[in-house]
Order: structure tokens, then sequence, then C-alpha cells
């Protein structure tokens, strides 16, 4: 991280003026798949709860359709884009955390894992009434226009999106293959008898044919309706902060 700029305290210092009496601060934080937006998420949470206010992380990807619902709709080379989200539910979650703390009850949301590359069946994590949410994934900016109180955009060089992208694959794959002696179940089982070159050829593959052109035509034009921009470079560093202001 450069020693110079602290996203996540910026972020935090922003979501904390956002905050309404009664009500809770909803972050959008958007950007390309593995940019780092669930780590800038969980580090603004950190930084809001410095603050003495209370924060929780939610990611969008528990709204992706069951894989199940994708292959029957044909949409399983689509998963990611904007169709295979159930935006109706992800816009009611944002409303009812963002209404009010006065709530008694915690809204559940759907859990998504990476390791079995599905929402789990029956699996909810319960937010609690809260001052800060922060909601981060590809389309946390895109589906949720006029629910939200803070847009970010995490961006990079598209080299390096691409590269973390396979790195990130790497990883996964090599941690269903130490987990396969002790049952495994990991959707990346089937990669593990693969060397390591022809691993990240796949990775390769995957994020040019379905990532990029996602990317392309539907996460990069969500930038616009970020009010903050975090540009990252090449050791995952912030790099710089753009302050867009007010988002259109």
């Amino acid at each position: 991280m450069s020693p110079g700029i602290d996203a996540a305290a910026v972020l935090a210092a922003r979501a904390t003026e956002r905050l309404r009496p009664g009500a809770t601060a909803v972050v959008a934080v958007a950007g390309p798949v593995a940019v780092g937006k669930s780590t800038l998420a969980e580090l603004l949470a950190v930084g809001v709860r410095a603050r003495g206010l209370r924060a929780e992380v939610v990611s969008t990807d528990g709204f992706l359709l069951p894989g199940a619902e994708l292959a029957a709709r044909g949409l399983t080379e689509r998963k990611g884009f904007p169709e295979s989200y159930d935006v109706a539910a992800l816009r009611a979650f944002c409303a009812a955390v963002r209404d009010t703390l006065d709530r008694v009850d915690p809204v559940a949301v759907p859990v998504y894992s990476h390791e079995t590359y599905d929402v789990l069946p029956g699996v909810h994590h319960a937010v609690a009434p809260t001052d800060v949410v922060v909601l981060e994934g590809v389309n946390a900016l895109s589906a949720t226009t006029g629910c939200t109180d803070l847009g970010v955009y995490v961006d990079a060089p598209l080299g390096l999106i691409e590269q973390w992208y396979v790195e990130r694959f790497l990883r996964l794959v090599a941690a269903a293959g130490a987990a396969g002696a002790t049952g495994g179940g990991s959707f990346y089982d089937r990669f593990t008898g693969l060397a390591v070159d022809a691993q990240a050829d796949i990775a390769r593959s995957v994020y040019r044919s379905v990532n990029l052109p996602n990317l392309t035509e539907h996460i990069a034009p969500s930038r616009d309706l970020a009010e903050v921009v975090v540009v990252k470079g090449a050791d995952h560093e912030w790099a710089e902060i753009v302050d867009r202001g007010a988002a259109p």
C-alpha cells in the first residue's frame, strides 16, 4: 500500500459525512472482478468502526441467481452479467437497511461461496441495525442507483486486473487441492490435476471471454456513477483517489 494514501480512511470519513439521524448510510463499492473491492470494503468498515460507529460489509454476490436457475435460464456463461442477479431483491435489501436504525429484526442476506461457485442454499447472513453498510460487488453501483448514500469505484490498468484475476484463480485451485484430502467440494477441484501453466491459461481464457466483456460493457460504465474513484497500482497500492463530487 502507498504510505501516502489511505483510501480506507478517506472513504470512512466520507461515509460518516453521509450519516442521517436514525438511518443507515449505504456505501456502494464497485469495480472489476479481482480488483480488490472486498479488501477495500473490509478496510473501509474498519475505518468506520475506528470512529466509534458500527459497520457491516455485504457482497452483491449473494444476490446472484443460484447456479441451477442460471442453467435453467441459459445464463451459466453470463454469470456476473446484469441479468444473472436478482436486482429486485438487492434493491429491496438496500431499502430495508437504509431506511431506519429503529427496526428490531435483522435483514437476511443470501451468502455466496467462491469455493462452490454458487449461492449457499438456505444460508443467510443477518445484518443487524448498524450505522454504515458497505455494499461491494461488480454491480454495486449500476444496480442500486438511488438506493445508496456514497458511490465508490475501484479501478486499475486492464493488464493488472487480468494478472490479479489469474493469481486469484490459481490461489483458489491451490486451496481446493489442499482441501482435497479432507473432502474438497470446491468448484476448483476439477482444475487441481492440471499443471499450473494450464490452470493459468484457463484463467486467462475465462477472463478474456467473460470478465473482460462484462467489464467493458457493464462494469466500467458504472464508474460514472461513483463520487469517489480509487485507482490502484501494481502492488495493490492506492495510487490515486479521484473525488468526482456528487454523481450525476
